[in-house]
């Protein structure tokens, strides 16, 4: 029974790596890719490859030392490039406005 329950414990684990390859290889897709020269990252083919990769061994090849090398691919990508990516590109969160909206419009210092 506690080995029934590791093993689904693993395969969660695994199903969590798989995912955070896929929202990584999709946010890498999304992006353009003069965002990544601006923000003097590898190019977006370097990062479709990796990542790409990441996601086949995770779904085909399961031997556990090439998934963590692809999951921590994945954390670099998500950790590093993807938020220097949404900086160059102007992706703060939020639709439209600058850094000194509040939430009823422009904050103006009190004038």
């Amino acid at each position: 029974m506690l080995l029934e329950a590791f093993g689904s414990f693993l395969q969660l684990i695994f199903l969590a790596m798989l995912v955070l390859a896929v929202v990584a290889l999709v946010f890498a897709a999304t992006a353009r890719e003069d965002a990544y020269r601006a923000a003097d990252k590898q190019k977006k083919s370097f990062w479709l490859i990796i990542l790409g990769i990441a996601v086949a061994v995770n779904l085909f090849i399961p031997i556990l030392f090439l998934q963590i090398a692809g999951v921590i691919a994945s954390i670099v990508f998500m950790v590093d490039v993807r938020p220097a990516i949404k900086a160059v590109s102007g992706g703060s969160g939020r639709r439209g406005g600058s850094s000194s909206d509040g939430p009823y419009g422009p904050y103006n210092g009190g004038r």
